[in-house]
């Protein structure tokens, strides 16, 4: 990305995480993760190992979580591989921060589908909290950032705020979603149109109605 900003590496950096490793928790899940695969395959294990890294960082600093250059080389060394290896795979997919996050990381889509349905709304509510792209709020409680399709074009606009989905929405209930969050409450994901399951047509589904409400074996009509 033309504006990604360089990753830093420096010593109050180096301070700070040159230590970090597994919790014993997490070092249970890292086993569990590395027997999945067989010996000689570890490098199987990058992503998994970087998404669980980074969630103990954001733990530690009860933020979405990040990966400084000390925690990606620790996970290189778990699994003996050279750090390029690993840092090539953090660089790659934006589910891994490279930079510290807010409690709350605000992934606004501004593709074709979402911006036709209104993501200019879903940015101006975040604007409206004090959000600007690519910065964190000075409370530490929002980070935004645009990003493109993440597959949910049928509920445009979307927003993924960590690990949930919110979908139909518009400037009010983008609102309403941030003002929950900031209040330390939960806000329901997914869909926000009332009547809506998940992304089946306005108006109900023309299909295989009789899903909704219990798991139907169609076989027997065919």
């Amino acid at each position: 990305m033309a504006d990604a900003k360089p990753i830093e590496d420096t010593p109050e950096l180096r301070a700070r995480w040159g230590g970090f490793a597994w919790t014993a928790e997490n070092a249970a899940k890292a086993a569990i993760i590395r027997a999945r695969y067989p010996e000689g395959r570890q490098q199987s294990c990058t992503i998994p190992y970087l998404d669980l890294a980074q969630r103990q960082v954001g733990a530690e600093t009860d933020t979405q979580g990040w990966l400084p250059i000390p925690v990606i080389e620790f996970v290189a060394r778990e699994l003996d591989l050279a750090v390029i290896r690993v840092l090539e795979v953090a660089t790659f997919y934006t589910m891994f921060n490279l930079h510290p996050v807010g409690k709350y990381h605000v992934q606004v889509c501004g593709t074709t589908p979402c911006w036709l349905r209104g993501s200019d709304d879903v940015f101006a509510a975040c604007k409206n909290r004090g959000m600007a792209k690519g910065k964190t709020t000075p409370d530490g409680l929002f980070t935004l950032t645009e990003v493109e399709c993440m597959g949910n074009c049928a509920s445009a606009p979307m927003v993924q705020i960590n690990d949930d989905n919110y979908e139909d929405l518009d400037y009010d209930r983008t609102v309403a979603i941030l003002d929950a969050l900031a209040q330390g409450k939960s806000p329901k994901a997914g869909t926000q149109e009332p009547g809506r399951h998940t992304v089946e047509p306005l108006g109900g589904p023309t299909s295989l109605k009789e899903m909704v409400s219990a798991n139907h074996d169609y076989r027997s009509d065919w």
